[in-house]
Formats: structure tokens, sequence, C-alpha cells
């Protein structure tokens, strides 16, 4: 994947896959017996600062893009999807305060998001209405400078760890009668209710929040009241596919790696089973499988760092990586036969979280009939295209910083290390210009050194 991938995305995703290994991968057998609520990995997942990787720098975030998003929920899932549903989740929880954020609720949450102080989530889906979102029941009802909100929310990503839920109620009636809140977990009127029974990605929480007369500000809503359809829409779309679409994918690089693993261990007629051509097929086909899935996934996290539109390409992320990882995991189940049925093999694990992807942000069907929108030209608003601005910020501020800094080197050390011309009247404006990159070079701090291609300043520190 050079193509796609720089020394950055690849010096992040050595220390997230390192992380995965020694502090995740040990918890895991715990996490799957124990089936309870994983707080603690989580919040140091969001100590890592990963939780901002979209985060723009002005706001204390990581500021390396969605690709970097990708890569960091890739390799967590691929050790743990339960910890890598957490990572996206509250990645999903961001998107909608950079998107419809007001400059003060950007300014007041996104450094808190990217701090790991605090996780968002995004709460969306009701027991009765289901995916239906202009079917939603629950209500938010203006009083003076405050609104009260009634209703439930189900299947919410993150739903007993969250410490701000962003959640959309009705206001009015019709598509313009939705609109969007952010609503802190101490605020009376709010609990969470029930965890869930899901069978796989345990570890995760995906359950119930409640609200009873639950007061918040008006300064709370996000956007202007009866856009609540718009944040959802949005969030889903340029967030919701490609995250859920990753934790698809590091399920589906395990499956293949646990299974090339026990395809040259497992001995059969006096040689390993991959060497059987029988078995070497099925290998085959699951690592074209996964080669396409990863192309799709990280070809979209390309096109939305840089501001094109590419709502198709992100559809097709979820549906290919989903459908492509299950498909493997069950291809995986016929080479490991009854082994495949046990525990300590992981399969059946892989095969259970693989399952859990499919249907949040848009079931296969769901993704097929948007992408046969496109084809027939019938596809309604590209919210990538919409927002491109909001959706490429932190990659474009981020080769500004690096533009800034290369310029300031040259400056202070010449072109290929000649000594630079001693200043003059005539070269002011150089001068200012460099000192005002080199200030803009300074701001790269220690987080985001670690992932390189930071340009020396030289002489001009």
């Amino acid at each position: 994947m050079d193509y796609f991938t720089d020394e950055r995305h690849e010096s992040l995703r050595a220390e997230v896959r390192e992380f995965a290994e020694k502090e995740v991968r040990p918890q895991v057998a715990r996490m799957e017996a124990d089936r309870e609520i994983e707080f603690e990995l989580s919040r140091e997942i969001a100590r890592r600062g990963w939780i901002g990787v979209t985060i723009p720098r002005e706001f204390g975030g990581l500021g390396l893009g969605h690709l970097a998003k990708t890569i960091i929920v890739e390799e967590l899932a691929r050790v743990s999807g339960a910890m890598g549903a957490m990572a996206q989740a509250s990645q999903l929880g961001v998107a909608k305060v950079i998107h419809f954020g007001s400059d003060a609720q950007r300014r007041a949450w996104l450094p808190k998001f990217a701090s790991g102080e605090c996780l968002p989530t995004i709460a969306v889906t009701e027991p009765e209405s289901g995916g239906h979102v202009l079917g939603m029941a629950g209500t938010a009802r203006r009083e003076g400078d405050e609104y009260v909100l009634n209703g439930r929310k189900v299947f919410v990503g993150n739903s007993h760890i969250g410490d701000v839920h962003g959640v959309v109620f009705r206001t009015d009636r019709g598509s313009k009668g939705l609109s969007a809140f952010l609503v802190e977990s101490d605020r009376p009127g709010f609990r969470t209710g029930a965890v869930g029974t899901q069978g796989g990605l345990h570890g995760f929480s995906f359950g119930e929040l409640v609200f009873e007369d639950c007061r918040i500000p008006v300064g709370n809503r996000l956007a202007e009241e009866g856009q609540g359809l718009d944040v959802a829409y949005s969030s889903s779309t340029l967030y919701g596919r490609l995250n859920l679409g990753a934790v698809a994918l590091g399920i589906h690089v395990a499956v293949v790696e646990d299974t090339v693993r026990y395809a040259e261990e497992r001995v059969l007629y006096g040689k390993p089973i991959g060497q059987l051509n029988s078995i070497a097929l099925k290998l085959g086909e699951m690592q074209s499988r996964l080669m396409t899935a990863k192309l799709a996934a990280y070809h979209a996290s390309h096109l939305l760092d840089r501001g094109k539109a590419c709502d198709a390409e992100l559809m097709n992320a979820k549906l290919i990586n989903t459908e492509y990882a299950m498909d493997s995991a069950r291809q995986a189940m016929e080479i490991f036969a009854a082994r495949g049925t046990q525990e300590e093999h992981n399969i059946i694990r892989y095969l259970r979280d693989a399952t859990h992807i499919y249907a949040p942000a848009g079931t296969s069907d769901v993704q097929k009939l948007r992408l046969g929108q496109v084809a027939a030209g019938t596809y309604g608003k590209q919210w990538s295209d919409e927002l491109s601005d909001l959706t490429s910020w932190a990659w474009t501020e981020l080769n500004q910083l690096e533009s800034g800094a290369a310029a300031a080197s040259t400056v202070s050390t010449g072109f290929a290390g000649s000594v630079a011309p001693a200043a003059s009247a005539g070269s002011a404006a150089s001068a200012a210009s460099a000192a005002s990159a080199a200030s803009a070079a300074s701001a790269v701090d220690g987080r985001y050194r670690r992932y390189g291609r930071v340009v020396p300043l030289s002489a001009a520190s």
C-alpha cells in the first residue's frame, strides 16, 4: 500500500501495533470470558491521542487525517475487534463537532476529545424506528434557554463509557423537524440503560441511553434547529461507513494471518495442509479478498483526506470490507474444520465480531441500494463534496505546516545545504517569512514528531 501510505502512516501503524500486541492481546481472553465493558483499555487508547487523529492540530489533535484513522482502527481490530470498535465509535463522535459545531463548541470539546479526557459518542437509533431515522419519536422541547429531552437511544457505540453524547431528537414534524444536541453524561435526567446481549465484540459497549426530562442549555445544540438529519447522515456517511470498514479490515487481516499459520503448522498426509491444492486455493481466495478490501478502504480514506467527492467509495469500503471479512472467516472455518469452533483458535470470535459490523451505518443492502443510485445518477447530496473543506481540514493543515517548515529550512540553510546569504534590507520580507514559517513549524509537538516528516529547522531556531 505504498501508494497511499508514507512514513508517517507506517510509523503510526508500528506504534499502534506494538500497543495492541503488548497491552491489548493479553487481555482478549479475559474480555471474551467476562463479556464485560472494558473501561481501562478504552481509556488508555484515548489517552494515546488516537481518538483525535482527524482533529486539526489547531485544537490539539494529531491532525493526521482519515487514512491514519483507518490504520489505527485496523491495527486495533486486528488484535481485538472490540477495541477497534471502541476507537471508531468515538472517532465517529468527533465528526459531528468538526462538521457542525460552532467555533465555541469546537474549542470547548475538540481538545478534550484529542487528549482522551473526554470520549464522545453519537446516538441516533431508537428501539421502534431502528435505521429509519425520520421515524424517531424521541423529543426535544424548547423551554426558554433550555431544551428538555425525552426518549431512548439504542445500539449506541461506547454507550456506557462515553462522556458526552451527540444525540438527535425531534423538535418538529417532518424531515426538517430533527435537531442535534450534545449531552454530557452527568446531566440530571440522563442515564445509561441496558448494555445489551451482543454475541460478539466483547468488551465494547453497544447499549442504551435514556433521557427523562433531561435539561440542556440551548448552547448545547449543534447547528441550527432542524439540521439534525444532516448531522446524522453526514456523520454516518463520512465517518461511520469507513470506520466500520476499517474494523472489518483489521478482523480480516487477523483471519488470514491465523489461517495461514494454521495451514503451515497442521500436518496431514505427511505434509502441511497449506501444501494441499484444495487448501492453497482457499488461502488464495482469502488473500485476494483481503487485498481488494484494503485497497477499497485506503482509497476511500485517501480521497476523503484530499476533499474529493467520494460518497460512493465510502459506501463501497463498508460493503466490501464487511462482506469479505465474513466470507474469509467462513472459509477459515472450512480450513480449521471442528477446531474452528474452539475459542482458542479465535476463528469463531472473528466470525462473531465481523457479523456485528454488518448492520451499523447501513447493511450491505443499504450500501448496494445507494450505489445503485450512484450508477443511475439519482443519488442525492454528496456529503463528501458538501463538507470537503472540513473532511480535509486536518490533512490540509498538516501539509501547510510542513510547507512552512520546509520553507524555513531552505531560507536558513540554503538549497541543498548551501550557506544562506547574509541578511540585507532587500531580504527583510524573506526573513519575516522564515520567522513565520519557523513559528508554525515549532507548533509541531512531540506527538506529531513520533510520526516523522518534520523538517529540521537548523539555524533558523
